[in-house]
C-alpha cells in the first residue's frame, strides 16, 4: 500500500528538571528514533518550549508537537512560534496540529480562549496550516471533515483513534482518507500511535486499555516487527510513534525496521 520506509518516533510528556528531559531526548536519538514529540496539555510540558530544550541537548533527532490544539491558539501566533523553531533547531522541527481533543476544552477554558464549535475549530485549523510555512505538518485526523482536511493538506495523518481499535476499523479509516485525498494520497506519510509497547503490557496499560488493538503492541522485537511489517502492507502505517516509557523496550524493533 506504500513504499514510505518506517521512521519511528518517542511521546514524551513530563520531566523534573532539565537534565532528565534533556537525557530522555539524547536517550530517543541514541537509540535510532526519527523524532521527539511532545503533547499539548495543561498537564505535560509546554510543547513549544520543551521540544526547543530537546533539540538543543540533540543533534540529527528531529522535534515536535503531537499534537498541538489548534484552537487554543491563533494561526499568527502559531506561524511566527514555528518560524522560529525551525530557524533554531536548523530545520529539525515538525509540527503536529489537531482540531482539539477531548478534554482540550477545558484547557482552553483554564487558559481563557475561546474553544469554539467542532466547525469553527476545524477551519481554525486549515488557517493555521495556511499560515505556517516551509515545515512538515501532521495533522490529526478521525471523523470525515479532519480526514478530508489532512488529505488535503497534511504531509503527515496521525490517525485519531483509541488504542483498543481494532485493524479493520482502521482499515476503514484508511480507506475513507483513501476516498477522500484522492491524488494526495500516495504521498501521504501514516502514523499511529502505541500506547505501550513490549513483551507483556504493564497492568495499568491492562487496566486501561485491555490487552488487544493496534494501539497495543506486544511480543518478541521478531513478532512486534513482523506485526507492524503486515500493518503497513495492509493499513499503509509507515511512522510509528510510542510511549516515552516503553522506547527501551521498543528500541530492537526500531533497530531492525527503521529506515526499510
Amino acid at each position: 500500500m506504500t513504499n514510505h520506509p518506517f521512521r519511528f518516533g518517542v511521546v514524551g510528556w513530563q520531566a523534573p528538571g532539565a537534565a532528565a528531559w534533556t537525557g530522555l531526548a539524547r536517550r530517543a536519538e541514541g537509540l535510532g528514533y526519527a523524532t521527539f514529540l511532545v503533547p499539548d496539555t495543561l498537564a505535560t510540558q509546554a510543547p513549544f518550549t520543551a521540544v526547543a530544550v530537546a533539540a538543543t541537548a540533540t543533534t540529527t533527532l528531529r522535534v515536535g508537537t503531537y499534537v498541538l490544539s489548534a484552537p487554543n491558539r491563533t494561526p499568527a501566533a502559531v506561524a511566527w512560534e514555528t518560524a522560529t523553531l525551525q530557524t533554531l533547531t536548523d530545520g529539525r522541527f515538525e509540527l503536529g496540529l489537531g482540531a482539539g481533543r477531548p478534554d482540550a476544552e477545558r484547557d482552553a477554558a483554564t487558559l481563557g480562549v475561546a474553544f469554539g464549535t467542532p466547525s469553527r475549530r476545524i477551519e481554525r485549523l486549515s488557517d493555521t496550516i495556511d499560515a505556517v510555512k516551509d515545515v512538515r505538518i501532521m495533522v490529526a485526523a478521525s471523523g470525515t471533515r479532519l480526514l478530508r482536511l489532512a488529505g488535503q493538506k497534511a504531509d503527515t495523518v496521525a490517525l485519531g483513534v483509541p488504542p483498543q481499535t481494532t485493524e479493520e476499523q482502521v482499515a476503514a479509516k484508511v480507506d475513507e482518507l483513501y476516498e477522500l485525498a484522492g491524488d494526495r494520497f500516495p504521498a501521504l506519510e501514516l502514523n499511529m500511535n502505541l500506547a505501550c509497547a513490549g513483551t507483556e503490557p504493564p497492568d495499568w496499560a491492562l487496566a486501561r486499555f485491555g490487552r488487544t488493538g493496534t494501539g497495543i503492541l506486544t511480543g518478541t522485537a521478531a513478532e512486534m516487527a513482523d506485526t507492524l511489517l503486515r500493518r503497513r502492507d495492509r493499513l499503509g502505517v509507515s511512522y510509528v510513534t510510542v510511549n516515552a516509557q516503553f522506547m527501551d523496550d521498543f528500541a530492537p524493533v526500531v533497530e531492525r525496521l527503521a529506515g526499510t
